[in-house]
């Protein structure tokens, strides 16, 4: 038996021809070698034709098989078994799987199989088994393979070597976008979605006539994926950021409408899910959640889907809210998160691929493709115009040629004898010998000028086009375009704002509530419509129970979707969510803040403001306790970290007392303990950063301190009201509050006296407003701001809220008129 290993001789040790390797090393390379196996042989897409070898493989042995668009229909199973047979030796389920795939008009968004039979539902249910269905290829599918035969890409043996398959299609069109891919190999994925195919021949002619176009550019024509279920993409800027990364969370949002009921009540009815979302489960989720009380106000759940789309109907109970119930259903249910991954194969290594790079990589192989068949039809049309040649030649000697062809022995000696007469090729003379006498007629010798003519233009076409840059693109935008005329479509997909996107606050219920938070950072919300009005001087609710040593520090109204910027007394801000405060009873004490505001010992809010309508050239207004005044701009409170940041630098034992939103053309009221206030001009205060001290506002006496500030102008008519540590407070007009320069020592607002006690508040209020007071041991009074008489400067005022012996006035807040919580 012979061996092609040599017999080692007496003196040769085999032992010495191993070749030693470390165990890691060698499993580390067959490690990658496989997985570069899957990555290029399986599970990624080509980005040229945007096809797996699967796909490709199918649609090239339908080719072979002459299984076109306009052909009859074959049974699956023999497409199978030519693709397993000639091109893909791997299962036969696999191949079947992947054409039921691309005849799935749930999941390709303009299908390459043409199938005939059950090839499954959106509900999940497979396709008939390979024996029982038909298929044949799309129209659109033939546009891939288009001039596969004239030279236009490589081919490679088969897995046996008998047979030769193309290593990619030529691709008339963008499959990859236009179609999109999934797939998980070795150690990587992909997941790009489907697009329009009128917006992605639009972009790639843009982007041929504008190579320097970015993303941005290119999706003036790209709006996003469009996929073939249709619902909608919540968010322009996930898009952006996916196409200009190649990666991205798209959120995908089901389509629906609400509608009444004839007998009461509203329907939601659910017409386009997320793409490859199961609609049954979708179906029975809700169900359960509907069961497990997850889901609330429903009454009745119904799938009406027909051949004509999808159809699911969520019956409301009547008096329930429709918007709670469609937004409860959209956090759950009807949305999803499409996580883009747009990885592909260039030239045989995966690459993440932004938007424009992807179009790119297709223009290079379409360039690629029509060179090759440019190349390819100039050299048979150069063939063709030499064979005419010749046949014009003969034409013009016919008699001679006639009677040289008779005197011959033989054809080859006839063609001999042409070529030394007339100088004919091989070819020429080969042709002309067997031409049929017929052909020497006058209108037959006609027909061959006019062809003549016809190649020699086309000849000078090729030329052009492979000659020029510009023309071979013309051409391939030409052909483009004729492409998106045939097989172009209306747009299934919607692309919502951002703002359209479901959170946790479209499940909160609107509302003003008053928040409350003691000394040891205990916190609550409690609804606005909780508190009757009171007539002044009673002594209201419970409103908080703290405990033994902990107070009252803060009461300020809020809507549950407030965006707020919380200040506290040491000069830091925090931003906070209202309806991220626990809403507690009147009674309870609250719960601690510490997960909701990183305060410090002793840290405590003293101002609080809502940023919805705050615009970023305006300026937060800060006072201090030593009466330092500065106005930062509120752009620079854009971006808050969830420890806070620093509003006011403070000096040691000074403190932040108060903040107000101003726009650069106000006066400023700055009030003191003592019942002093003093109002100058804005202007005064320069604008300042974060970091700044400020600059002095007022010229406090011994003892006293600011109490708060309020912010006013010239055609202000609203009161400034103050309330004292007692209980006791007024209204006076802004307008007999004369404005002064600033650090001045200002004027007598309130008496301070032993019955009045310290001022703790100062606001400015409207005849229709309504006052919040709370004390520090948890008595709150709701009263309307009319039941306090307008009286001058420099009085005691009135009582407003009776306080216990050893309570106080912990804080005072507005409920506009506006607010909807007036009486």
């Amino acid at each position: 038996m012979s061996s092609d290993v040599p017999d080692p001789g007496p003196d040769e040790d085999v032992a010495a021809r191993v070749e030693r390797v470390r165990i890691e090393d060698e499993m580390e390379q067959s490690y990658i070698d496989y997985a570069m196996s899957v990555i290029a042989g399986r599970a990624l897409p080509d980005v040229r034709d945007g096809l797996k070898p699967v796909h490709r493989r199918i649609l090239y042995a339908m080719h072979e098989m002459g299984v076109s668009s306009g052909s009859s229909h074959r049974k699956s199973s023999s497409i199978v078994g030519e693709t397993m047979g000639d091109y893909h030796p791997h299962g036969d389920s696999a191949i079947y799987d992947t054409l039921v795939g691309m005849a799935q008009e749930f999941s390709m968004r303009y299908p390459l199989v043409d199938g005939q039979g059950n090839f499954g539902s959106m509900d999940g249910d497979p396709a008939a088994a390979m024996r029982y269905t038909e298929a044949r290829m799309s129209p659109i599918a033939e546009e891939l393979l288009a001039d596969i035969g004239k030279d236009t890409v490589d081919f490679s043996p088969n897995y046996d070597d008998r047979l030769t398959e193309p290593e990619v299609l030529p691709s008339s069109f963008p499959n990859l976008l236009v179609n999109g891919s999934t797939g998980i190999a070795v150690g990587m994925s992909t997941k790009i979605p489907p697009h329009n195919l009128q917006e992605v021949i639009d972009a790639t002619v843009h982007l041929i006539d504008n190579p320097d176009a970015e993303v941005a550019d290119l999706m003036e024509y790209i709006k996003g994926p469009d996929f073939p279920t249709g619902a909608n993409v919540v968010g322009k800027d996930a898009i952006y950021s996916a196409y200009a990364t190649g990666r991205g969370r798209l959120t995908v949002r089901a389509e629906f409408e609400v509608e009444e009921r004839e007998s009461g009540g509203d329907r939601i009815v659910v017409t386009e899910l997320p793409y490859q979302e199961n609609k049954a489960r979708v179906v029975e989720r809700i169900a359960d959640d509907v069961n497990e009380g997850i889901i609330e106000g429903v009454a009745d759940l119904r799938d009406e889907s027909d051949r004509n789309g999808v159809r699911v109907v969520v019956e409301c109970k009547r008096g329930a809210n429709v918007e709670v119930v469609k937004n409860q259903l959209l956090e759950h249910h009807l949305e999803s998160t499409f996580g883009m991954i747009n990885l592909a194969l260039v030239d045989g290594q995966p690459q993440v691929l932004t938007l424009k790079e992807t179009l790119a990589e297709y223009i290079d192989h379409r360039k690629e493709v029509v060179r090759r068949r440019s190349e390819y039809d100039l050299a048979e049309a150069e063939d063709r115009a030499h064979i005419l040649e010749g046949r014009l030649k003969a034409l013009e000697n016919a008699e001679d040629v006639v009677e040289l062809i008779r005197d011959a022995e033989d054809r080859d000696g006839a063609k001999e004898a042409l070529r030394e007469a007339y100088g004919f090729s091989v070819d020429q003379a080969d042709h002309i010998v067997r031409m049929q006498l017929g052909s020497l007629t006058s209108m037959e010798a006609a027909e061959i000028e006019s062809e003549y003519e016809s190649v020699q233009a086309e000849i000078e076409r090729l030329e052009t086009i492979l000659d020029s840059e510009s023309e071979l693109l013309s051409v391939i935008k030409d052909e483009l375009r004729d492409i998106a005329e045939t097989y172009g479509d209306d747009r299934k997909t919607s692309i919502l704002e951002d703002e359209g996107t479901v959170t946790r606050e479209d499940l909160i219920p609107e509302e003003d509530v008053v928040v409350a938070m003691t000394a040891d950072d205990y916190i609550k919300r409690m609804p606005a419509a909780q508190f009757d009005p009171q007539r002044r001087g009673g002594k209201g609710i419970i409103g908080g129970d703290p405990k033994d040593e902990d107070r009252i520090t803060t009461v300020f109204r809020a809507n549950t979707h407030d965006y707020l910027l919380c200040f506290t007394n040491r000069g830091q801000v925090y931003r906070l969510k209202t309806y991220e405060i626990p809403e507690m009873s009147r009674t309870a004490r609250g719960k601690s803040a510490v997960n909701l505001l990183d305060l410090d010992d002793g840290e405590q809010l003293t101002a609080v403001v809502p940023t919805d309508d705050l615009d970023a050239e305006e300026c937060i207004t800060m006072v201090t306790r030593h009466g330092y005044v500065k106005r930062t701009c509120a752009a620079e409170f854009e971006n808050i970290l969830s420890t806070g940041i620093i509003a006011a630098k403070l000096e040691d034992n000074d403190e932040l007392v108060d903040v107000e939103v101003t726009d650069g053309s106000m006066d400023l009221v700055v009030a003191t303990e003592g019942g002093m206030t003093i109002r100058f001009d804005e202007d005064e205060v320069r604008q300042m950063g974060r970091s700044a001290r400020g600059v002095r506002g007022i010229d406090l006496q011994d003892g006293d301190a600011v109490a708060g500030l309020v912010a006013t102008s010239d055609d202000d008519e609203r009161s400034l009201l103050t309330v004292t540590a007692n209980g006791y407070g007024k209204r006076t007009p802004l307008s007999e509050y004369r404005r002064q320069s600033r650090y001045g020592k200002g004027l007598i607002d309130i008496k301070t006296d032993e019955r009045n006690g310290p001022v703790r508040s100062v606001k400015a209020v409207s005849e229709d407003d309504h006052i919040v007071v709370m004390s520090d041991r948890g008595q709150i009074m709701r009263c309307p701001v009319a039941d306090i008489s307008t009286v001058g400067r420099n009085t005691k005022g009135v009582v407003i809220m009776t306080v216990e012996e050893g309570d106080s006035v912990a804080s005072v807040d507005v409920l506009p008129s506006d607010s909807g919580t007036a009486d």
